[in-house]
């Protein structure tokens, strides 16, 4: 419905006409200023002052009519046949078609279609109509333009106790008007004059028809027992169904027209054993339409849960959970063309998770300084989401231009933000914060058009990270598989040994000490040996070749190998005593180095024989105050 008015005056009313001409200004009045003023006056470049001489006029319409928009679909099946022709038989709609071609109206009419479709067909042959041919240079420009918002419009809570902007919603129809939900989220903190609509402990429902007044509020007994964080229509036939979700860990279906009594209830236990006690609180609520048995709770413990309410027992009803946040999931959003990529968003960060992958998400962001407080996806681009934290940004991420780092991060109040919702369209978003402030804000239009090819990518970065995560999946599975299965052997091992007396592990202990040191003595012998035998042969050739006395080498020889064979036997360990062993001396290791050294090499005569012995370790019999146990 479109309203036209038309204003008219007449010539006479506007006065005697004005004529203008060429000339050079001329200077009427000029008035000095005073300098006693010039104190109080701020000096501005440039001044801009519009003067308006004019009558203003203008126009304001109110509760204009509002069109009415409803979608009727017709089954074709067969034709524009009259009812007492059956289209089924050939005869009769042979013997129809003859009848109506025959008709002068059915030859003028086509005669007259024939000469537009004439036209449409020539046209068509020399351009296509329908063919982009100029899209590439907008795609071009529009990738060109960097990512920009701009505030649009500021909405500040009306009450004089500030509230917090708790959810936004946008009206369906043309997506011109905004619903704010305000809340008290810190019901310690309350003041005595804020108005207990703020709390939400029952179920109701309005109707904006017959007044600000609930139609009809549920009762406490049967209502949730904390505080209601999630409400969301179900699309049924009588289309009356809703459902809820609380921090007392319970999610309740209602149906409005009898709120005495939940439909339905579910109990938020992952153990699947139905106690209220072990329940997760639920924060946030997601409802595809698309899939009507399904929906997924976040909870207070960082854990998302997937549910199907068409499950025959409670327990089934729990489908599984993703767990990945360290405190509550603030946000839960399916992307609009993918449903089966679901965006949560916690702590300090926000993730994207696939229902085939139930260990760890998919993508997530870097973890900011900041708490994360809400999210949702862009509803035209697939590869765009809107996250906002506590110190008062809204950031925009495009994975596929950036990763690592927001697409564009701004700062929107100084308080923090706590609701977040972008239009249908994709080009508007509104961020509520803890003041009650809502901000909505224009983006540019590289982020709410969808780009070409963004799809197939989107889709094919979804399924490529699905199914790494699905290969890091079954390689920790098989790894934990095979630690079970390795500390499952070794209690086994465990459990055959025999248990031994405290004197069998003290003799089998004091065997295997003495077998090593028996073993470790002789090995040093033999060491020792070799290395005094090669000595010996090094220094009786430098003595053959510079005096040339051979006859006196056996003799060396013979003196040499006597005080080896004394050496070595020294080296025998004697039998312990029983009960305890001492060690005597030095502890075991090879002969020390004689400080003074030939210019060949070799030690002075007998230096390093006197010197060795010192360092030897011996055994001996310890006197029997002496003897400890080998425990």
């Amino acid at each position: 419905m479109e309203i036209v008015h038309i204003y008219t005056r007449r010539r006479s009313d506007f006065g005697r006409p004005c004529y203008f001409s060429d000339r050079p200004a001329e200077v009427c009045v000029d008035i000095q200023p005073d300098p006693s003023l010039a104190e109080a006056f701020m000096l501005r470049c440039p001044v801009d002052t519009p003067v308006q001489h004019g009558s203003e006029m203008s126009e304001h319409e109110v509760n204009t009519e509002r069109v009415e928009v409803e979608t009727r679909g017709v089954n074709h099946v067969e034709g524009g046949w009259p009812k007492d022709i059956n289209p089924q038989e050939m005869e009769q709609t042979a013997r129809f078609r003859k009848k109506v071609e025959k008709e002068e109206n059915y030859v003028n009419t086509i005669v007259h279609l024939g000469t537009l479709m004439e036209h449409c067909v020539r046209q068509n042959n020399a351009i296509d109509i329908y063919k982009e041919y100029f899209g590439e240079e907008e795609e071009a420009e529009m990738e060109d333009e960097a990512p920009s918002a701009k505030t649009i419009n500021v909405i500040r809570d009306p009450n004089i106790t500030k509230r917090t902007a708790a959810h936004l919603s946008w009206h369906p129809d043309r997506c011109k008007k905004l619903a704010v939900a305000y809340s008290c989220l810190e019901f310690q903190q309350s003041t005595e004059d804020m108005s207990l609509d703020s709390y939400i402990w029952d179920l109701a429902y309005w109707d904006t028809r017959k007044g600000g007044l609930p139609v009809e509020v549920s009762t406490v007994e049967a209502s949730h027992r904390d505080p209601v964080y999630g409400a969301i229509w179900l699309q049924s036939k009588t289309g009356t169904e809703c459902f809820s979700a609380s921090t007392d860990g319970q999610v309740l279906w209602w149906d409005i027209r009898k709120l005495s009594e939940p439909t339905e209830t579910l109990v938020l236990d992952i153990t699947r054993q139905g106690l209220l006690e072990n329940a997760l609180g639920a924060i946030t609520l997601e409802f595809e339409p698309t899939m009507p048995t399904k929906f997924m709770v976040g909870t207070e413990q960082g854990i998302v849960i997937t549910c199907n309410r068409k499950a025959k027992t409670p327990p089934e009803k729990i489908a599984g959970t993703y767990s990945g946040h360290h405190g509550p999931v603030y946000a839960l959003t399916r992307n609009p063309l993918y449903p089966k990529i679901f965006l949560t968003v916690g702590d300090w960060t926000a993730r994207i998770w696939s229902e085939e992958a139930k260990e760890s998400s998919i993508m997530w962001t870097k973890y900011h300084l900041s708490y994360l407080t809400a999210g949702c996806w862009s509803t035209v681009r697939p590869a765009v989401f809107f996250t906002t934290k506590m110190d008062g940004t809204l950031d925009v991420w495009d994975f596929l231009f950036k990763q690592n780092d927001p697409s564009l991060s701004l700062k929107i109040c100084d308080e923090p933000l706590s609701s977040l919702r972008l239009q249908d369209n994709g080009c508007i978003v509104g961020c509520g914060s803890k003041l009650g402030t809502v901000t909505l804000l224009e983006i540019s239009s590289g982020l709410c058009t969808l780009q070409r090819n963004e799809k197939n990518l989107a889709n094919a970065m979804f399924e490529r990270e699905t199914k790494r995560e699905k290969i890091l999946e079954a390689r920790h599975r098989e790894m934990r598989l095979k630690e079970r299965a390795r500390s499952e052997g070794q209690d086994a091992e465990a459990e055959e040994i025999p248990e031994e007396s405290p004197q069998e592990a003290l003799d089998r202990a004091q065997k295997e000490f003495f077998e090593v040191i028996e073993a470790e003595l002789q090995r040093r012998a033999r060491a020792e040996a070799r290395h005094l035998d090669g000595k010996v042969k090094k220094r009786a050739g430098e003595e053959a070749v510079v005096q040339g006395e051979e006859s006196e080498l056996p003799k060396y020889e013979e003196e040499s190998e006597e005080k080896d064979a004394a050496k070595v036997s020294s080296l025998q360990p004697h039998s312990p005593p029983p009960g305890g062993l001492c060690l005597r001396g030095a502890a075991p290791g090879p002969p020390a180095r004689s400080p003074h050294r030939s210019s060949s090499g070799a030690r002075p005569g007998g230096s390093h024989r006197k010197r060795g012995a010192a360092h030897r370790c011996s055994l001996a019999l310890c006197p029997p105050d002496f003897i400890f146990p080998l425990a």
